[in-house]
């Protein structure tokens, strides 16, 4: 290519356990890389993998020319989030994609669609399969979508690409940042959503570490960052409330007109005005943690899009 980009550009990719993959995807971000960009380079975040994907890498770097590539070796099981947030640290690129998996079920081309959609104005742009998703995904999405206030839909997403814009607007807003996508959907900044025809069925599974630190994630995403929580208890308090009216009413129509064992009367009462009770404290308990992880985790001053300049 003749004329290639000259923004600076990095290319972060988490791996886990990924020998049957790496390689042939690598190949295709290197060659993608080299064949448009005049300065790339190639971050692979290595979560502790228990089999050859980092002796593959290594040898599959050897054939980039113009590409840097790295290998950023987490000491241990770090799961999705923080291991893209270590390769992020260390991306130094004008413009970063983040390569969620290894799996190549997209055509290449489609990194560069995403790319040019973001030179159109877009901050962040994400790329998903047009597959069905699952059910698992679904249903969490729906929750999240219901008790979020955010107005961006989320979704399954293979990759995305950020701007050096976005990134330090969320460096400033979050120092840590347990879930990226939410991050990112709430920056304020313009963002796009693009989906892609999937060029082989196969998805590829998780193993067993990464299932349990998704169903972990999928739990702490919901509590952080939506009011499922403090709704569930005050919907909880208030089927308690009612148990409790028509407790109540029970005991005393039965006091004025059955024969109660001496006590039986006090005793429910006592129990459902402080069944009552526990679940109005427990929501109240819950109600300033969510405004507690409000400061710390969804702080922000304000948020804009864009700013204008109109005159000289």
């Amino acid at each position: 290519m003749a004329n290639k980009e000259k923004n600076f550009v990095s290319a972060i990719i988490y791996v886990h356990n990924s020998e049957q993959r790496i390689e042939r995807f690598l190949n295709s971000i290197i060659e993608i890389m080299e064949a448009n960009f005049e300065h790339s380079e190639i971050i692979c975040v290595d979560d502790s993998s228990g089999d050859k994907s980092v002796n593959i890498i290594k040898k599959t770097a050897q054939k980039a020319n113009a590409t840097s590539i790295s290998i950023v070796n987490m000491s241990f099981f770090h799961g999705l989030e923080l291991s893209m947030n270590a390769g992020m640290d260390f991306a130094i690129g004008d413009f970063v994609f983040e390569f969620d998996n290894t799996i190549l079920d997209f055509d290449s081309e489609m990194i560069m669609k995403v790319y040019k959609h973001s030179l159109s104005g877009y901050d962040i742009v994400s790329a998903s399969p047009q597959s069905k998703e699952k059910l698992s995904s679904k249903i969490f999405y729906k929750v999240f979508a219901k008790f979020s206030n955010l107005p961006y839909t989320l979704a399954t997403e293979s990759f995305r690409v950020l701007s050096r814009r976005v990134i330090n607007r969320i460096s400033s807003m979050n120092k840590t940042i347990p879930y990226r996508k939410v991050i990112y959907a709430g920056s304020g900044l313009k963002s796009a959503h693009l989906y892609y025809k999937v060029i082989n069925g196969e998805r590829g599974k998780a193993d067993s570490k990464e299932q349990k630190y998704r169903s972990g994630l999928a739990v702490d995403t919901l509590i952080l960052f939506t009011d499922f929580g403090y709704k569930f208890s005050f919907w909880m308090a208030s089927i308690m409330m009612l148990i409790s009216i028509f407790m109540t009413v029970y005991t005393i129509v039965v006091y004025l007109i059955g024969h109660p064992l001496e006590g039986w009367t006090t005793t429910l009462l006592f129990l459902s005005i402080a069944f009552l009770g526990v679940f109005i404290i427990l929501t109240a308990i819950v109600k300033y943690l969510q405004i507690i992880v409000d400061m710390i985790f969804r702080r922000k001053h304000y948020i804009f899009e864009s700013i204008e300049k109109l005159t000289k």
